[in-house]
């Protein structure tokens, strides 16, 4: 899968823009100020920009080095830093109480490593701690906005409620909005939001 992620990053433009996902962007505020924020599957450094921008102390996963050199540029290039970490996720451990923030956006799994995933993001974060998630949801199969090809790895707002039981959710929706995030993500797009916290 890495060498998609590759193929895909790979020159000089940006797949999905250089501006934070507008959910990330509002609900920002939430993450404890100053705090540690893991972002997975964070790809070419729009999200982790924004957030390090914001004053708190970002570290970026992904498994494509491509994406992740293109992280380290756009930090730089705004005088930032961004801790990067190349792993897959099948392999990487998250810590437990380790988060003050963890932030998904389009980072689609299948249903297997994404319940563990899950399970590893509550027991990851710190008590206040926050997850902000922004995703393709189920619907989105009838549209062309961008997205997985197999259903199974679209999210749901049931299956998020189940699998991150012990959080509390403060946001948890599903909605249709514009899109404009470079050419990856144009259009309307099914999405699922949610913000939720570590009691």
């Amino acid at each position: 899968m890495s060498e998609f992620w590759d193929t895909l990053y790979a020159g000089e433009t940006y797949r999905y823009g250089t501006e934070p996902n507008d959910f990330l962007r509002a609900q920002a505020g939430a993450i404890p100020a100053g705090g540690r924020v893991l972002s997975i599957g964070e790809g070419e450094g729009r999200n982790a920009a924004h957030l390090a921008g914001l004053g708190l102390a970002v570290t970026a996963l992904d498994g494509s080095a491509v994406g992740l050199e293109k992280v380290r540029r756009l930090a730089a290039g705004r005088g930032l830093a961004v801790e990067t970490v190349l792993a897959d996720l099948n392999d990487y451990h998250l810590a437990p109480g380790e988060w003050d923030g963890i932030v998904n956006c389009f980072c689609h799994l299948p249903p297997e490593l994404r319940r563990r995933v899950n399970a590893g993001i509550v027991q990851a974060l710190r008590p206040g701690g926050v997850l902000i998630l922004e995703g393709f949801g189920a619907e989105q199969v009838h549209l062309d906005s961008g997205g997985p090809g197999d259903p199974a790895w679209l999210w749901q707002a049931d299956l998020l409620r189940q699998e991150l039981a012990g959080l509390d959710f403060e946001i948890l929706r599903e909605v249709r909005r514009p899109l404009a995030e470079g050419e990856g993500h144009i259009g309307i797009g099914a999405m699922v939001q949610a913000l939720a916290r570590k009691p």
